[in-house]
């Protein structure tokens, strides 16, 4: 079959298309023909090295196709190995397409239990966009964040694939959604999935203005997918809750001690998502009008350097796909 590989660690030309072995399933693994497969940094991050993938390797933890075993349409969870205890993931747990063969390819080996059935009405690339940001975001609001209806929620940064799930999962339950962006076109992207408005984070008094979107005293939930805790913190209101589950623009946050305790803040680190979550997921998207996950650009698997590049631009608004 084909299959985009890496033979080292670097910029997005180390991505080739590469002719590999077929996978074979066996007891408690499925194989899946793939239909697309869609992008999130945290393959760029793997193409880098920073989870020491062996080499040669196949990046690609979201993908969607078709179960060789049964025929029926599927998407796959990346998230494998959970484990029995909700509150964290356990010591096997692990990342589809870290250190096992990913979904930038025509087929993939999962475990069973990591293929669930494709939502109706997606298409191959909408269903390849939802499991890792679907899974990861649902946690993050819900499980971690403990969004409910009525409340409050400001999501940080309107055009990754996260923040877009984000605005349409919580408007969806009947959430008050904001965004921060450096981009006008994309705060208003943002309103037509269901966001009430949005500040842009280009200006330094930013944490000001956002106050002033959720009455003056901040809100009750704060979801940060860049690493902002401080500027974050300013904009919750007394006893919110900060939900942080990446750092693409800071590795590292100061935070002052005082103000956090007096302030009642709870400060709540999540990533990825259980099955139970998944399933979570599935029926909220079921019981609720929500929005198909937004695709920004679609690539051939031939042209996932091509693919990559233009993540990496940050340019964009919503998810990145292969087509395969």
């Amino acid at each position: 079959m084909k299959a985009v590989q890496q033979r080292s660690y670097g910029d997005p030309s180390v991505l080739e298309l590469a002719e590999v072995p077929d996978p074979v399933a066996e007891s408690g693994w499925t194989v899946v023909e793939l239909r697309a497969a869609a992008l999130n940094w945290h393959d760029v991050l793997v193409r880098k090295g920073q989870y020491s993938s062996p080499l040669p390797h196949t990046p690609g933890a979201d993908g969607a196709g078709i179960d060789l075993a049964t025929g029926d349409e599927v998407v796959v969870l990346p998230s494998l190995f959970w484990g029995a205890d909700e509150s964290a993931p356990g010591p096997d747990w692990e990342i589809l397409g870290d250190h096992r063969s990913g979904t930038y390819a025509e087929r993939v080996l999962v475990p069973t239990e990591s293929v669930a059935p494709k939502p109706a009405g997606l298409s191959w690339a909408q269903a390849a966009a939802l499991p890792l940001v679907g899974v990861t975001t649902f946690r993050a609001l819900f499980t971690r964040g403990r969004l409910r209806k009525g409340e409050s929620l400001l999501v940080l940064g309107a055009g990754g694939g996260v923040a877009t799930m984000a605005v349409s999962l919580a408007a969806a339950v009947g959430a008050k959604v904001f965004v921060t962006s450096s981009s006008d076109d994309k705060i208003a992207a943002a309103r037509e999935l269901g966001a009430d408005g949005g500040v842009r984070y280009d200006d330094p008094t930013w944490p000001a203005a956002a106050r002033e979107l959720a009455g003056g005293r901040g809100f009750d939930v704060v979801l940060d997918p860049v690493g902002n805790w401080a500027q974050a913190i300013e904009v919750l209101r007394p006893g919110g809750r900060l939900v942080v589950l990446g750092a693409n623009r800071a590795e590292h946050a100061e935070l002052d001690v005082r103000p956090f305790y007096f302030g009642q803040y709870d400060l709540l680190g999540t990533t990825m998502g259980s099955p139970r979550d998944f399933s979570g997921l599935l029926d909220l998207m079921a019981e609720h009008p929500v929005p198909p996950p937004v695709i920004d650009r679609t690539f051939a698997l031939e042209q996932a350097a091509d693919a990559h590049a233009h993540l990496e631009s940050g340019g964009g608004f919503g998810k990145v796909v292969l087509e395969i």
